[in-house]
């Protein structure tokens, strides 16, 4: 779809005023203040000829001063006209936009995982924060004040030529000039518009991307190289604002110089017209050209801007499109059950199980296994084997395409999102901490939860010793993805979250290859604190998590290859056994 027809593309037009629905009475307000506008326009031009041609022309001197006050009168209304017209505008826009923004956050929180395994987080930010700004200029500087202008322009046409349709025609002459170069003017914007809009985006997309992978940049010593492909891009943004002011850079003088040239034949035909007149008429046509020296001026205004608020209008329109895009993103949970118990005994069942992140590319196929309550089940296996997979689809954060995943001998679908995942703890391997206090990381700002009870959590985790030596205690600000503190004391944080929320059934990625030998023991401890009396699915990484599960399933490129216990595994000597051997080799002999 080409950027022209996305301008008169109505359907998404009235889909964009649909969002000022609610705020109906400022639209009609504002249709109503530009209407006021437009009659108000042409007044004082046209009091102005009157006083040259009858008042001062005739000595009136006691009319021009009525007159005088008139139009002071006449440009407070219409100065209070232009400045509600402004604000109401713009209150509809930033007001709209609020709207927007809390619908499209919403539905971004809510979109399949898989959504962010495929879009930049960068891009949704321009979505959800500079496209949706644009469409507050819809409203501000968009549509209603094009027609506002347009209505301006119209006024004063009609003033012009039931005045004098010959003077009018004869000053009006270079307009077709104009009209060709605001055409040009508004083509060449909008090229540049589009690339400035699509180099924000990548820009956003880059420095999010290493900002949040700064780490790995500096371990491999790959600033340099980034920082070219930097450059390059913000040359590119840089190039495309550059042409738009290009483009800025010759309309303005064109126009002033078009206003000259219908100012200068204007005053040349009225001149040449007064001589062959008779004094009466001549005397006439000098109010006449005052007025019409006045109307080119205040035609010419809107004409300035006009074909500016074209392409604000039309970048809107684009930037609708693509925030749209994000609100009618179907790629979310769709099917949600009512069945929303207070607690489940925590049976869980995989039956006949297949999942693909894309397409028909399983990563899952025909995956069996029932952990009854209480049970500890441990996943292992290679990297990309599928241990991850099977968690996230336990609480529904991806979409199974083939076979049925029950909890109490009830089917996932079947419960309400929030109860099920109200049912699952999750502790990952990688803690993401948000910006703000330890409690409020702990609590996820939920008021339900006390400091007392997080206390006692912390306590039973083993972390509140800790947690009291930090400056602030409980309200220590923890910074962005918990930078400040260790991926242990990370971990063990997230140990409480889940504590706290008392799950009947615990995820659990128990990774501590990467932390020390104090908070691997305060891990363990945890692990044995949550697990107790819950039915848990662990990832294993130790050998000593291993040998106390259950039950421990086996996985290769997406297939169980072997399911039991600890020791009747080894005596198969089969898959498992190969893997103790390779890859506990080590852990084994320190056990």
């Amino acid at each position: 779809m080409s950027g022209q027809k996305k301008i008169f593309d109505t359907g998404l037009l009235r889909r964009v005023f649909g969002l000022a629905r609610p705020y109906k009475n400022k639209v009609f307000l504002s249709l109503a203040l530009a209407i006021a506008l437009a009659l108000l326009t042409p007044l004082r031009p046209w009091l102005i000829q009157i006083t040259v041609n009858k008042y001062i022309r005739n000595g009136l001197i006691d009319w021009v001063w009525r007159i005088t006050l008139i139009q002071l009168g006449i440009l407070l209304i219409e100065t209070t006209a232009r400045f509600l017209f402004s604000f109401t505008t713009s209150w509809l826009g930033q007001t709209v936009v609020k709207d927007l923004r809390v619908t499209v956050f919403n539905r971004v929180m809510r979109l399949n995982l898989s959504q962010f395994d495929k879009t930049p987080i960068g891009t949704l930010t321009t979505r959800t924060i500079n496209d949706i700004e644009s469409i507050n200029e819809i409203f501000s500087d968009g549509l209603i004040p094009i027609i506002a202008d347009l209505l301006s322009i119209i006024s004063i046409l009609i003033v012009m030529f039931v005045t004098d349709w010959k003077l009018s025609l004869i000053c009006l002459a270079p307009f077709p000039i104009l009209i060709v170069a605001t055409y040009v003017f508004k083509e060449s914007v909008n090229k540049s518009f589009i690339k400035v809009r699509n180099a924000v985006a990548a820009l956003n997309a880059f420095v999010q991307e290493h900002l949040t992978g700064i780490q790995v940049v500096q371990a491999f010593a790959a600033e340099d190289r980034e920082y070219a492909k930097f450059k390059k891009i913000n040359r590119e943004h840089r190039n495309a604002n550059i042409r738009a002011i290009f483009a800025y850079s010759v309309f303005f003088p064109v126009v002033e110089i078009v206003l000259a040239v219908a100012t200068a034949i204007l005053v040349w035909w009225g001149a040449s017209a007064a001589t062959a007149m008779t004094p009466d008429a001549a005397a006439a046509m000098t109010g006449k050209m005052i007025a019409f020296i006045l109307y080119l001026n205040l035609l010419f205004r809107p004409l300035r801007v006009i074909a500016d608020k074209f392409n604000i209008l039309q970048m809107g329109m684009v930037a609708s499109e693509r925030v749209f895009k994000v609100v009618d993103n179907d790629d979310y949970i769709k099917t949600e059950g009512s069945f929303a118990p207070e607690k489940v005994r925590g049976k869980i069942e995989f039956d006949q199980v297949s999942f693909a992140y894309v397409d028909d590319r399983y990563v899952l196929r025909d995956i069996n296994f029932v952990v009854n309550p209480g049970e500890t089940v441990a996943l292992v296996g290679h990297t990309g084997s599928g241990k991850t997979s099977i968690i996230s689809l336990l609480n529904r954060l991806y979409q199974i395409q083939q076979g049925v995943i029950r909890i109490d001998d009830v089917n996932i679908d079947d419960y309400q999102l929030a109860a099920l995942r109200r049912q699952t703890g999750v502790v990952l391997q990688d803690v993401f901490l948000f910006s703000g206090s330890i409690l409020d990381n702990i609590t996820l700002r939920n008021p339900a939860i006390s400091r007392e009870q997080v206390e006692s959590a912390a306590r039973l985790i083993g972390m509140h010793d800790f947690i009291m030596q930090l400056p602030g205690g409980y309200d220590y600000k923890v910074m962005e993805r918990g930078a400040t503190l260790s991926l242990g004391q990370r971990q063990l944080l997230s140990f409480i979250r889940a504590l706290l929320y008392d799950p009947s059934i615990l995820i659990l990625d128990e990774a501590t290859s990467s932390v020390d030998t104090e908070s691997e023991k305060l891990i363990q401890h945890a692990i044995d604190t949550l697990i107790a009396g819950r039915t848990a699915i662990v990832i294993a990484h130790r050998l000593s998590t291993i040998r106390k599960a259950d039950k421990i399933i086996l996985l290769e490129k997406g297939v169980i290859r072997e399911m039991g216990t600890h020791e009747e595994l080894l005596a198969r000597k089969g898959y498992y056994y190969e893997l103790v051997e390779s890859q506990f080799q080590r852990a084994t002999a320190v056990v």
